[in-house]
């Protein structure tokens, strides 16, 4: 899986200043990931992708309830320094693999543009990190462990607590949907085959994991 991308010349006559291009990514990604992919557009990649890993990692210490085992200055370090580690590995592997399964679709995409499509994709999740510091302000830990009592800080803390977490459930279907957009753009692909793709790298970890319970269950 090594970045297989070939030195060329811009071919889009579309130009975006940094500025535009986080800005139009929310009203006209298309034209973002046509620009990006097009002029090999790499300068926030890496860091892109950190803050990527970090968001995930948080989603999943909230979903794993860390906070019943861990204190808060814990959970964030543990977040911060490994999300962003292996977030970034874990965002590369995925965009090889949606290259290999693409070129089953005749997909044009390889793997460097289309790590770069997935950064910028992450835009609106990453944007939701902000949401966490007010969740975090009203209710400390307890935002990571099973149970959290959100009406126990008054009227105030309740709408807070309801209003993020709306925000961030629109913010996470904005970026599946450009994350879909981007994918069409890059591999040149329809909506429907973009699902696939987004797919197939899924099922090609699942499927040899599912086999293997299968047989031992059968085996038993």
């Amino acid at each position: 899986m090594i970045l297989d991308e070939n030195i060329q010349e811009p071919q889009t006559d579309i130009k975006l200043s940094d500025k535009e291009t986080f800005i139009k990514i929310w009203t006209s990604p298309r034209e973002v990931f046509k620009y990006i992919n097009e002029n090999y557009y790499d300068k926030y990649v890496t860091i892109l992708l950190v803050l990527a890993g970090i968001t995930k990692s948080l989603d999943k210490a909230s979903t794993k309830n860390m906070g019943d085992d861990l204190p808060l200055i814990a959970v964030l370090a543990i977040c911060i320094l490994l999300g962003g580690l292996l977030g970034w590995m874990s965002y590369y592997i995925y965009a090889a693999l949606m290259s290999w399964t693409g070129k089953w679709l005749n997909g044009q995409g390889n793997t460097s543009s289309l790590l770069r499509m997935t950064a910028h994709a992450m835009i609106p999740s990453i944007v939701a990190l902000i949401l966490l510091i007010p969740q975090i302000a009203l209710f400390g830990n307890d935002i990571f462990r099973s149970e959290i009592n959100i009406y126990g800080n008054g009227l105030l803390s309740t709408i807070v607590f309801y209003a993020t977490t709306f925000l961030k459930v629109i913010l996470n279907i904005w970026t599946l949907v450009i994350f879909i957009i981007g994918i069409s753009e890059v591999q040149k692909f329809s909506i429907g085959k973009s699902i696939l793709n987004m797919i197939l790298p899924g099922l090609i970890i699942l499927g040899p994991i599912i086999l293997i319970v299968l047989i031992i269950q059968g085996i038993k």
